[in-house]
């Protein structure tokens, strides 16, 4: 049976893949998220994995979500936040925990739900600005929306979450259903990105 670590360890190495791919030239381009960049979601990636394992662990974050997680080693810093996140998530309790998030305190399992979400759909934003859709898991992508086809996902549509859905092809890609469903009206933005690779 699969549990909602092994989504978690899933959606951690499907972003990895995406993350070791993304070039420093290309961390100014704009992001999917209105406002952002792909430095400033990278940041926010890492920033919610550190919140995410100090949480579990019974700590303090060193910083805030937004603050400064990357350095001068965006790859490195993933790479650390990743491995921080998945030990914290594979401690014995990880599951019994009660985790505080932006919106108040959640059970875990329902925490590890919208963490699995928040690391696999930002990495797919990452990758489709970044013209990487080709190390996207689909079989991910696919599940994931089911998921949130099969719930009340309305209470997640809220400014800084998630908007209305918006239409994608009907023959596109998994991971565009996705991405429209959260609200994430997907330009052809990594058309120019990917013939400079």
């Amino acid at each position: 049976m699969t549990t909602p670590i092994d989504h978690i360890d899933a959606a951690l190495d499907a972003t990895t893949r995406i993350v070791a791919g993304l070039r420093a030239d290309l961390l100014a381009t704009p992001s999917l998220c209105a406002g952002w960049d792909l430095r400033f979601e990278l940041n926010h990636l890492v920033g919610g994995m550190r919140i995410f394992a100090a949480e579990l662990a019974g700590t303090e974050a060193e910083q805030d979500h937004h603050d400064e997680w990357l350095g001068g080693d965006p790859h490195g810093a993933f790479a650390t936040a990743a491995e921080l996140d998945r030990a914290a998530w594979h401690r014995p309790d990880a599951l019994s925990a009660t985790v505080r998030l932006g919106f108040g305190a959640v059970p875990a399992p329902l925490a590890a739900q919208i963490h699995r979400t928040e690391i696999l759909v930002h990495g797919i934003d990452l990758a489709v600005v970044a013209g990487l859709t080709d190390r996207i898991d689909e079989r991910q992508s696919a599940e994931l929306l089911a998921t949130m086809r099969a719930m009340d996902f309305d209470m997640f549509r809220r400014p800084g979450m998630f908007a209305a859905a918006v239409p994608a092809p009907a023959q596109a890609p998994p991971h565009r259903h996705l991405l429209a469903f959260l609200g994430r009206d997907v330009p052809d933005v990594s058309l120019s990105v990917a013939a400079d690779r």
